[in-house]
């Protein structure tokens, strides 16, 4: 590595040479480079997921888009939403759905999140309702400012 550069080698044989980005912590990585996992699923595309997604239902494919749109080589998270995708063969699609709403809901959308969601059934569960007790003003265990001094 060079402040500008850098070599990939195997075995004392350079087998590549790239700009070094100026970016930490962010991905740079040529699709020919990609690693096989990332390289076996290049038949996929964004819209053969989505459409997939589709079918199971809306919220399935909203959390679909938001996985896709999290990367910036949308390829790395391929897996992740073919991950998701699955969970309709053991969960349904009606379930899949109900727990990729819970995870849009709570800025979850993840395998791990959809499928911790699924396992311990909360897709079934409504989400707790925020209700706001109004408790009266004039009560006679309530004590005033002049209570304190």
């Amino acid at each position: 590595m060079t402040a500008t550069t850098v070599e990939v080698c195997h075995r004392g044989q350079r087998i590549a040479a790239h700009v070094r980005s100026p970016l930490k912590g962010r991905h740079t990585t040529l699709d020919p480079h990609m690693p096989p996992s990332h390289q076996a699923i290049a038949g996929w595309n964004d819209q053969r997921l989505l459409d997939w997604a589709q079918g199971i239902g809306s919220h399935t494919q909203a959390t679909v888009q938001v996985m896709l749109g999290s990367r910036k080589h949308p390829q790395q998270s391929y897996r992740a939403c073919l991950g998701v995708l699955r969970l309709a063969k053991s969960f349904g699609n009606e379930r899949l759905d109900a727990a990729c709403a819970r995870a849009m809901k709570l800025n979850a959308a993840s395998y791990r999140s959809i499928h911790s969601i699924l396992k311990n059934g909360l897709d079934r569960q409504r989400p707790a309702m925020a209700t706001q007790a109004s408790l009266p003003l004039e009560h006679a265990n309530v004590r005033g400012p002049d209570y304190y001094h």
